[in-house]
């Protein structure tokens, strides 16, 4: 999958104007902040994780780092993120355009809370030179998103 699954995703939902390419990358946070041109913690990441047999998904804002007792308490599982060739196998998309749209069945999704500073976050859409501009509404319902939950730590 690539940001042609992920355009199409936005395409049956009459979204794909929002879709947003760069000619310079935009695989991780500070790259992406600047092809954007806003701050980096509004910068949506996809962080991928090991759920027994399959995969999960949490957006958290670009300054949020998982806080590992937070994980473990609502998951009751220690936090294993993806290895790349996982993160392809398992979700579809490649290491720095990983998103939530367009991804394979079986896959859990969820927003923490983190976000909820942003009135807009810039999740990828499949590529390391892609975005799109979403409400949080948005996010949540276009991921298909099964709960906010709060399992990251900000800066201080």
């Amino acid at each position: 999958m690539s940001i042609k699954e992920g355009r199409e995703y936005f395409r049956q939902l009459g979204m794909e104007d929002k879709v947003m390419e760069f000619d310079e990358s935009s695989a991780t946070v500070e790259l992406a902040a600047h092809a954007v041109g806003v701050e980096g913690a509004r910068i949506c990441k996809t962080l991928s994780f090991y759920k027994e047999d399959h995969a999960m998904l949490i957006e958290v804002a670009g300054d949020a780092r998982i806080d590992n007792h937070k994980f473990k308490e609502k998951f009751h599982f220690k936090a294993k993120m993806l290895s790349p060739e996982d993160v392809l196998n398992l979700i579809g998309h490649p290491v720095g355009g990983v998103c939530p749209f367009g991804i394979k069945d079986n896959v859990e999704v969820y927003c923490d809370e983190s976000l909820k500073r942003f009135e807009t976050v810039f999740p990828a859409v499949g590529s390391g030179n892609s975005a799109i501009e979403l409400t949080l509404d948005e996010l949540f319902k276009y991921s298909n998103s099964i709960e906010w939950i709060d399992v990251c730590k900000l800066p201080e």
